[in-house]
């Protein structure tokens, strides 16, 4: 059989889309990880799915690059959602379902091939707070590391080592490095499934947010990615935050067509 793919990048976090609304391709966790080997395959940093659901305009279903299935990915959610208004299975408004429960998505305006969309995150309260981090789950869960240069941050090596702590296991938690400035957050992200350093991170920023927010008491932030501009902004009740919205542009970069008979892992 013979597959159309889309791929869309949120502040440069990649994404290979695939339509399931009607045919399911039923991809094997290797399958998944080759079609994101950025040799091997198409590349990026997962793969989501479109699918039917009889109470919502659509369920997305999301994979890391390294196969396995994840609860949520905001960037990637946008670039779904923009997908999903593309072709047909959302209005400018629209409801969605994820792995971690229930979202909103709206369209903001379309310029060329950019789409600005904003869409509904899970209320969250960390279940760790210190001077320099705090551990949350955004939907999916987030270690928020403060530093005071995020420029000479060794994302990798910290990130990594924190990612496989012990008490992390056996989902693991994705490592967000972020420096408060006086106009808003700085934050890159180590991010777990993809085992590197990633562009953008949609939960991550959202995390990082919420964190800031602990210190600075402000529930509006403008976030600078190493790919791109993302806001975050929430309503705060002491250390639980709700009404979380996430903003920011999806791209569609390209499309292409992937036969599953002759596809070989590797």
């Amino acid at each position: 059989m013979i597959y159309q793919f889309y791929k869309y990048e949120g502040c440069g976090n990649d994404f290979i889309i695939f339509d399931e609304r009607t045919d399911s391709l039923n991809l094997t966790e290797s399958q998944i990880a080759t079609l994101c080997d950025r040799r091997f395959g198409v590349g990026a940093d997962g793969l989501l799915s479109l699918r039917k659901h009889p109470e919502f305009d659509f369920q997305m279903v999301y994979y890391n690059a390294d196969g396995s299935r994840a609860t949520m990915c905001g960037n990637g959610a946008r670039c779904l959602s923009a997908f999903a208004h593309t072709m047909g299975a959302m209005n400018e408004k629209g409801k969605f379902i994820a792995d971690d429960g229930p979202h909103t998505a709206e369209i903001q305006w379309i310029e060329d091939t950019v789409t600005q969309v904003s869409i509904s995150m899970k209320n969250a309260t960390p279940q760790e707070v210190s001077e320099d981090h705090i551990f949350i789950n955004t939907g999916t869960p987030h270690y928020v590391l403060f530093v005071e240069d995020i420029e000479t941050a060794d994302v990798v090596t910290v990130g990594r080592n924190i990612r496989y702590k012990p008490q992390f296991s056996p989902v693991g938690t994705n490592v967000n490095f972020v420096q408060i400035k006086p106009d808003g957050i700085i934050v890159r992200t180590y991010e777990k499934g993809v085992e590197d350093e990633t562009l953008a991170c949609g939960t991550g920023v959202t995390a990082s947010a919420m964190a800031a927010s602990l210190r600075t008491g402000k529930t509006d932030f403008e976030v600078k990615a190493r790919g791109g501009i993302l806001h975050v902004s929430f309503d705060k009740s002491e250390n639980t935050f709700t009404n979380v919205v996430l903003t920011g542009p999806a791209r569609q970069v390209y499309t292409g067509r992937f036969d599953q008979q002759a596809f070989k892992t590797h």
